[in-house]
Formats: structure tokens, C-alpha cells, sequence
């Protein structure tokens, strides 16, 4: 069951790799997003699907890998790049402002991120990627709008 659960958390152990292992984990968001963007239903039935495959390992990887949001649980920055991208053009302007306002909301957690993060458990893993992935589409949305 270890196995399982820090395959999942390190989604398909990507989150293993020595450089930036939660771009990395953002980035591999993007292989699937290729293949579900045309579709908004079958893309947030894998929004929710990884989110309650996070909620459901993160804690327990924390445990097996020695640390609270270790560095090889990346099922938050999957989802969460996920959710930066929901309902939006899939052009390449919108991926790459995407993966770069999420990885910045990611890494700079502004308030209530930080906040977030401070939850106990896999809540705590996701809960801050899960709103830096808000904020990120919040954002697009009103620019795709505006502009």
C-alpha cells in the first residue's frame, strides 16, 4: 500500500527527479492537459480525480517520505496546474502564463496560500496549490475576458 500511495504522491514517481521536482510536477500536468483540454467535463472529472487521490495519499506520503509537503509529493502541483487551466483557451499563451503565474503563486504564497498550507495532513499538501491554481485562473479568466 506504501508503494501505491508514493506512486501516486509523487505522481508516477516524477516527483523523485532532482530539479524542481513541483515545476516538474506541474509540467507533467500538462501531458494530460493535451489530451482533455477540448473536453470541460472529462477535464474537471480529473481535477476532482486528483484532487481526491492527493487528499487521500499526501498525508500518508508526508509519513513516508520524513517531511510535511516533502519534496516529492507533487500530486498538489498536478492538480493544482490543472486548475489554473480549467475553461480556458488551450492556446500556448494561456498554458504558459499559466504555468508560470501557478509555479509563482506556488512558490511566493501570498495570503491566504500560506495560510493554507499550515492545514495539517494531505489537506494542508493540497490546499495551497489548489488555491495558487484559483488565483492563476481567477486571473486568466478575467484577462481572457478583458483582453
Amino acid at each position: 500500500m506504501s508503494r501505491l500511495c508514493k506512486l501516486i504522491a509523487s505522481v508516477f514517481y516524477i516527483g523523485y527527479l532532482p530539479v524542481a521536482p513541483g515545476s516538474m510536477g506541474s509540467l507533467a500536468a500538462l501531458f494530460l492537459y493535451y489530451f482533455i483540454k477540448a473536453d470541460p467535463l472529462l477535464m474537471g472529472i480529473c481535477i476532482v480525480l486528483c484532487l481526491i487521490l492527493g487528499l487521500l495519499t499526501a498525508g500518508k506520503a508526508e509519513q513516508l517520505f520524513g517531511g510535511k509537503d516533502a519534496s516529492e509529493i507533487i500530486i498538489d502541483e498536478f492538480a493544482g496546474m490543472l486548475v489554473s487551466l480549467y475553461l480556458l483557451p488551450a492556446t500556448m499563451g494561456y498554458v504558459v502564463a499559466a504555468f508560470l503565474l501557478f509555479r509563482f503563486f506556488d512558490i511566493v504564497k501570498p495570503r491566504p496560500i500560506k495560510t493554507l498550507e499550515g492545514l495539517s495532513g494531505g489537506l494542508g499538501v493540497m490546499a495551497d496549490d489548489l488555491m495558487a491554481g484559483v488565483y492563476t485562473n481567477i486571473i486568466l479568466q478575467i484577462a481572457y475576458r478583458v483582453l
